[in-house]
């Protein structure tokens, strides 16, 4: 599975590409981060984020985009910002038919670390050691992009089977792909 992971951000905004299964070694492709001015108009930033997603989407063709699920902060611009640049990765990765998953900050450390509260630094350094890379990414919003992949990753085979289980009890209640691109159009 190739997993295209968004830590969003309007001044940076974190993207990470890991390919591999649960189990077995996995492999970054690439890493970086898509910059905006903060001196910027909001709009001229949207536009700027849209364009570099796009472009790792053009690149590395994922099959799922993990986007970390925005939360409540005391800090309302901040929230405002981050959900933004969310929904735009949503918004590229649904253009193109390719699914997105939302996982919160707190789950993808629990994932890579073993604490939902690590901070920063461990992140890094467990994205490092997983990966095989030399040093951590920088900046950390690359090294969360590639958390939240690898967390994606991880979780895909027992999130399919709650999916299964799901349909198989409520089969009227869960959307199917289908349902919502007719919602869409």
């Amino acid at each position: 599975m190739r997993v295209l992971g968004v830590d969003p951000g309007l001044t940076r905004c974190g993207v990470g590409v890991v390919e591999g299964v649960a189990g077995r070694p996995l492999t970054m492709l690439g890493v970086g981060v898509v910059r905006t001015s903060a001196d910027a108009e909001t709009s001229l930033r949207l536009v700027a984020i849209e364009q570099g997603i796009d472009g790792w989407l053009d690149e590395h063709r994922p099959e799922l985009v993990a986007v970390e699920r925005v939360f409540a902060q005391h800090n309302v611009r901040t929230v405002m910002g981050t959900a933004q640049a969310s929904a735009v990765a949503m918004l590229c990765a649904a253009r193109r038919g390719i699914p997105v998953a939302l996982h919160t900050p707190s789950e993808v450390k629990a994932a890579i670390t073993g604490s939902g509260r690590a901070d920063k630094a461990q992140v890094g350094a467990m994205v490092t050691r997983l990966l095989r890379l030399d040093a951590p990414p920088k900046p950390a919003d690359a090294a969360d992009a590639l958390a939240l992949a690898i967390c994606h990753i991880w979780r895909a085979p027992v999130l399919n089977r709650l999916r299964q289980a799901q349909a198989a009890a409520w089969p009227s209640r869960v959307p199917t792909t289908a349902s919502v691109r007719k919602v869409t159009r």
